[in-house]
Parts: structure tokens; sequence; C-alpha cells
């Protein structure tokens, strides 16, 4: 995105309206705001340029293209970012009258306002985000819970673009959940398409970390599938390896009620876990409303501590 500014006071991103994504700039990448008016007979001073304001979704990071400098986060609904300012009005001869200069015959042109490269990234405002491997159940949970509706099939890479869903557990209280693509091994490398959107995790307080205790056609047992996560994670980023993560044992459904409990606590003790644990079936919802609620509390106790900080 190329952002020019003549003589108006500014050019401003905003989140005074609201789109779903960036896609809009990849038609329309070069934006500019009004040039000012040159001054006119009489004393008279030229009109400065409109102001331009561009929206952008919630959750933008903006930064400088060329020299990598991190300008602003928009984060909050209405908030505005100054990313490039107009230039100076220039300055007519009244300006420099003197009582010993009556008719000065200088005047200066004005300034011009910045021109800058801008990068735009969309990162997800959401309480708490799901990692899992491809066919986890992600995408199964989040239309337990919520009113999203993500595609759902019994094969892999059903989930291709992060989706959002917000949780009520009351009529007062609510989060928001992410799902994002499933990871594989070499995600941090660039294989399949969850690496791409591990950063929309990064804003979230947190992880739940998705298991199917009883995977169809795979060589990897589940520990295994699990360790493979946590290792793209760890190589991807340090704050997403250290948020909180609770482990969530999906398609319970799958394993018979007297083998479960040691079934579980197998895939414990091969991980060395040592948080919290959960079994759901989210393909029924067993489970679920336990978890949501969990969270809820988690959430909320993270935010006092917030405030008392």
């Amino acid at each position: 995105m190329v952002v020019t500014v003549a003589m108006a006071e500014a050019f401003t991103l905003s989140q005074r309206k609201t789109f779903n994504t960036l896609a809009d700039f990849r038609f329309h990448a070069v934006h500019r705001a009004e040039r000012g008016q040159n001054g006119s007979s009489r004393n008279c001073t030229g009109r400065k340029g409109e102001d331009c304001f561009v929206p952008v979704p919630l959750g933008t990071l903006v930064s400088d293209a060329e020299t990598g400098e991190k300008i602003g986060d928009l984060t909050r609904s209405g908030e505005t970012l100054l990313v490039a300012k107009g230039g100076f009005h220039g300055l007519g001869n009244t300006r420099f009258k003197s009582s010993i200069n009556r008719a000065p015959q200088k005047a200066t042109k004005g300034t011009p306002g910045e021109h800058r490269f801008l990068k735009l990234e969309l990162t997800l405002i959401a309480d708490v985000g799901l990692l899992g491997m491809p066919n986890a159940g992600k995408s199964s949970l989040i239309r337990a819970v919520s009113s999203a509706t993500p595609k759902v099939a019994d094969y892999p890479f059903t989930t291709l673009y992060p989706n959002l869903g917000v949780v009520r557990v009351d009529d007062l209280r609510s989060f928001v959940i992410a799902d994002i693509p499933g990871v594989i091994e070499g995600a941090a490398e660039g294989a399949g398409l969850g690496v791409q959107f591990l950063k929309h995790l990064s804003r979230t307080g947190l992880l739940l970390h998705l298991i199917d205790v009883a995977p169809y056609e795979s060589q990897d047992t589940p520990a295994q599938a699990a360790q493979k996560i946590i290792r793209e994670v760890e190589k991807w980023s340090d704050e997403l390896a250290n948020k909180p993560r609770w482990l969530v044992f999906n398609k319970i459904d799958r394993v018979l009620d007297e083998e479960l409990d040691e079934h579980c606590q197998a895939i414990i003790d091969e991980l060395g876990w040592t948080g919290p644990v959960f079994k759901i079936a989210a393909i029924n919802s067993t489970g679920t409303q336990a978890l949501m609620f969990a969270i809820m509390s988690f959430l909320e106790e993270q935010r006092r501590q917030h405030e008392q900080n």
C-alpha cells in the first residue's frame, strides 16, 4: 500500500467502518489525501486539503514497508492512526511585514507532504485460539459452542482460512474463540497452511490444543502428533509457545468408556503433561459446556490480574 499526502493535514487509517479483510487494498493500493489550495489575492490563505481516512479491519498492524518500523496497531473500534503528515503551508509576503519593511518581497513555498509505503497485516483479535493437527476437530468445536459455521468434513484441511466464533456462557458473559487451519510438521518452514495463520493466535490469552484421541489412518500416535504441533509453535514464536495452553482430548466418543481414562492418561504420560486436561466430543457437544465455563473463569481471572497490575 502506498500513501501520499500533499497539503492535507494528515493521512489516517481508521477503524470507523468495519471490513472483514484487507483484500480491497490489493486492487486499490495507492491512496492520496487532498492537496491544499494555493493562496490568492487580497491576503487570502489557501484552503487546507481534506484529511484522508482509510478504513481497515480491527486488528490491523501497520508498519513501514521500507524500514520495517512499526507505526501502530488498531485494536479498538473507532480508533485512528496517523500514518503520514501533510506538508506545512507556504507563507505570503504579509507574514514578513514589519515596521521597517512595509512591502516585503519575500514569500515561501509550502513543503510537500509525506509519501510512505505501508505494510498492513491483519491479526485476529480473539480470547482463545485453537491449535491442532488437520482433522483434530477444531471446526467441529467452534460450531458446537458458537454460531460460527466453518466447513466440517471427514478429511483434513477443510479449514482454509481463520474463523471466529463468539461463545456466550450466559446473558452477560462471552468470549471470542479463533480457529485456524491445521498445523503440520514443517509448518514453520512453510509447509501446509497453518503457519500462515499462527500469528492470529498471538493476541489470544489461552490456547486450546486439540488432540484426536482415535485418529484414522495416522502413522503417529496422538502424543506424537501433539509433540509435532508443540515443536512447530516453538519454532514460530517463543511468545506463542509460552502462552497458557490446555490439552483438550477430542472425539472421546470413539473410545470405549471403560478404556477412556487409561487411554488419555497414556497420552498425558507420554507428553509429560502437567497442565489442565479436558475430554470432549465436539460432534455431539459432550463436555463442551464444562470446558467453556472453565475458559470463561480463566479469562475473567486474567482480566482481574491485569487490572490489579
